[in-house]
């Protein structure tokens, strides 16, 4: 009697294994065609390459609302119409009813006004959504008026990040991590967890530098025993943050990096510095306004640590080097770049000029230290 010989039965599923994990490794990478763009001298490696199908895709998802009619002719003020005004004191009342369609337009397309008023008094402060509004109003005409260093003269509105949800689309909470676990993984150190770019880089890439003012530069020009203060952890931080602005803002490194050097700002793309300003927009933002109004929500609209909602670049960006591809929407809405105080342009600094260490933690942030009060 003949033996039945094992060896297909054993590499059947060898081979079966062999496939899946080929076929994972492919699904990683996107399918040709692939275009790409050469944004520095030949020889460098300074290009942006994009997939036609993402793009498209993008293109339906930022597409800019018609914007409402203009007003007319003069009005008296709506806070001597209106009862409760309290930060929109400077618009008349055609102009005040002009905000208030678009931002329902902007924020609850399917609830309306009554997502923020109760219907039968306006006035009234019973639902938290307006008192968040009204802090939202405040940090809108903050950003237009005094983050121009990173939104220029395009600024922003609240369909922005928005685009008719209640919530934005892209918002961060702080990641309390995966659970314990016993043996040689009880410390993950904080990564070894699919996370930003599908990669094991720590997961938590904003907190840090999106809320604290953790050093974000980590090379440094000399060795460790000459102070080098940089540790592994604090540089795998850096790259995932990286990782996270290259996708939010759809973009290669070189965007903002000279491949030849990245870490030398002579040699850097204008982008460099304009994203400067907005890490540190992102983070004045989420402390002080964002932050202070954890209270005034419901448990059901906190994270699992018990935290507010967060803006990142995705926030804003949502895949595309510039939000809406540069529609200038604030153009078409003053009413929400208007702000009664004087601003002083010179106020701000340029970090290509500043100290190499310029982004540490102590570093002097752009227009950091005002913070606008409008209506208040």
């Amino acid at each position: 009697m003949k033996r039945q010989s094992t060896v297909g039965v054993v590499q059947a599923p060898m081979l079966l294994a062999v496939m899946l994990a080929a076929a994972l490794l492919v699904s990683g990478c996107e399918r040709p065609p692939v275009t790409s763009q050469q944004i520095g001298y030949r020889g460098v490696q300074m290009g942006n390459v994009y997939n036609p199908r993402t793009v498209a895709k993008l293109q339906a998802v930022n597409q800019v609302p018609a914007p409402q009619p203009p007003t007319e002719g003069d009005a008296p003020l709506a806070k001597d119409i209106y009862q409760n005004v309290q930060v929109l004191t400077d618009l008349n009342v055609a102009e005040f009813t002009r905000v208030m369609l678009a931002m329902t337009e902007w924020v609850s397309p399917e609830q309306g006004c009554t997502y923020c008023h109760a219907g039968d008094n306006l006035a009234d402060d019973t639902l938290y959504t307006k008192v968040v509004a009204r802090r939202m109003l405040e940090m809108t005409r903050n950003i237009n008026m005094q983050w121009q260093p990173h939104v220029a003269q395009t600024g922003v509105t609240c369909y922005t990040c928005h685009r008719g949800k209640n919530v934005p689309a892209n918002v961060w909470f702080i990641n309390p991590g995966p659970g314990k676990t016993k043996g040689l993984t009880a410390d993950r150190a904080g990564q070894n967890t699919p996370s930003i770019g599908s990669t094991s880089l720590p997961y938590e890439a904003y907190l840090p530098f999106l809320r604290d003012a953790q050093n974000i530069r980590t090379v440094s020009e000399t060795a460790l025993p000459n102070g080098n203060k940089h540790n592994i952890m604090q540089t795998e931080q850096t790259y995932s943050l990286m990782i996270h602005m290259s996708e939010g803002l759809g973009v290669n490194c070189t965007f903002c990096h000279n491949s030849r050097s990245f870490t030398g700002w002579a040699e850097s793309t204008p982008q460099r510095v304009t994203a400067w300003h907005g890490i540190r927009m992102a983070r004045d933002l989420n402390t002080s306004y964002l932050e202070p109004l954890t209270a005034q929500f419901p448990a059901n609209r906190l994270g699992p640590n018990g935290d507010v909602a967060k803006i990142n670049c995705s926030t804003c960006h949502q895949g595309v080097s510039k939000p809406l591809y540069g529609a200038q929407m604030a153009k078409d809405y003053p009413e929400l770049t208007r702000v009664k105080v004087s601003i002083d342009p010179a106020a701000a600094v340029d970090p290509a000029a500043a100290d190499p260490a310029a982004t540490d933690a102590t570093a002097a942030a752009p227009a950091e230290a005002g913070t606008v009060a409008t209506g208040t």
